[in-house]
């Protein structure tokens, strides 16, 4: 296996439990050109290389955790060379994402914004809660994540508003990320993405149905970056043998499909 974004955060946290797996291994590493710990090894006969064509030469399949244009370079390499990939980029660009559909088409694809399994039940429950609750209920949602995290909001958090979006197709798609200034009252039908960001939280999220006299919240706390990385090797096992195709983590699961 390639872990793309070896040296981060959650390409370290990949790399160890590879070196647990009786199934998976470490097959190759890589990083962005100029790293300061290229050429060296991170497991038997594993070196650290900025090499995109040598990693994917040595590997049957793709996990990356790396910078939007990045990881699209690396997806584009790997639909050339047929190496299945498992993407928990974040940040990605409409059009970006775009061109991430287009690649699934030569080769099979998970692309997720958070590959934690509870976190993806949340995902399922924003979605029922927000048909259940219907119109009589206005959708928050507050996330914490650390002081390096680039993006904001978090994928997580969008996907959450995308999620109690579908529960309610009636509605318009509206997001408001973040208020500020004589905003008037809140407009019907908008789901509020509010970030906050400090220290080294790996991440929380808590999406709250607002009722007249009542409210629901939803919350996920993260303590660790591991079951991240669990989730996202659980992916790579299951999309192994798959057809060319976008998948998400809720498929993998065999939670309710996206609608």
């Amino acid at each position: 296996m390639l872990v793309a974004g070896a040296m981060g955060r959650m390409g370290e946290r990949l790399r160890a439990l590879l070196a647990d797996d009786a199934d998976l291994g470490l097959a190759a590493a890589l990083e962005r050109p100029g790293h300061e710990a290229l050429g060296r090894e991170l497991a038997p006969g594993v070196r650290l290389t900025a090499d995109a064509d040598e990693a994917l030469a040595a590997a049957e399949l793709a996990i990356v955790f790396a910078n939007p244009a990045g990881s699209l370079a690396l997806v584009r390499r790997a639909a050339e060379r047929g190496v299945p990939c498992v993407v928990g980029t974040t940040g990605f660009t409409p059009g970006q994402k775009q061109e991430l559909e287009a690649l699934a088409k030569h080769i099979p694809l998970v692309l997720a914004a958070n590959f934690s399994v509870s976190v993806n039940v949340l995902f399922h429950l924003a979605r029922e809660a927000g048909r259940l609750l219907g119109e009589g209920f206005d959708a928050e949602i507050v996330e914490l994540h650390h002081a390096a995290k680039r993006d904001a909001p978090s994928g997580t958090a969008l996907r959450l508003a995308e999620a109690i979006a579908e529960g309610r197709p009636e509605r318009e798609r509206r997001f408001v990320l973040g208020r500020e200034g004589e905003t008037g009252e809140r407009a019907a039908g908008t789901i509020g993405v509010l970030a906050l960001r400090g220290g080294d939280n790996p991440g929380e999220h808590t999406v709250l149905f607002i009722g007249r006299g009542e409210r629901l919240e939803l919350t996920h706390r993260s303590m660790t970056r591991d079951h991240f990385a669990r989730g996202a090797l659980h992916a790579a096992r299951w999309l192994l043998g798959r057809p060319p195709g976008l998948y998400d983590m809720e498929q993998v699961l065999g939670l309710a499909a996206r609608v």
